[in-house]
């Protein structure tokens, strides 16, 4: 079963986007999520996540402070509320599921992430 993120677009700098990412029900409830972004010809790298209890947050060193990744529960979704984009956050991004039920770490590694489904593209003009 893969996770389906939609919501990407065409920003200039400086702009907002909030992605959405549909997760069945038997991730959303026992497994972190995360996301991640993948620029043409760059390896794919972690963005954000957030444990099972939707309780703690863990973001990368780039995007901190500028990007958002909650879960509400009750629609099965998880976003990430992106702000002050810059033309270097423009990339594929993908929503994936944490391998290991409960995981509550604070170390979110690309292999430890399972159920990815098709990206969707951020583009951020100067």
């Amino acid at each position: 079963v893969q996770l389906q993120a939609c919501g990407g677009g065409l920003v200039q700098a400086g702009g907002s986007l909030r992605l959405s990412c549909v997760a069945p029900s038997r991730y959303f409830s026992n497994y972190a999520l995360g996301w991640f972004r993948q620029a043409p010809g760059m390896e794919r790298e972690f963005v954000a996540a957030v444990d099972w209890r939707g309780t703690s947050t863990y973001y990368a060193d780039s995007v901190k402070d500028r990007f958002t990744i909650s879960r509400v529960k009750a629609k099965n979704l998880v976003y990430l509320q992106m702000n002050s984009l810059r033309p270097e956050d423009t990339a594929a991004y993908y929503c994936a599921a944490h391998s290991q039920r409960y995981y509550s770490g604070s170390a979110y590694n690309l292999d430890d992430f399972t159920s990815w489904g098709q990206g969707t593209q951020v583009t951020v003009s100067s």
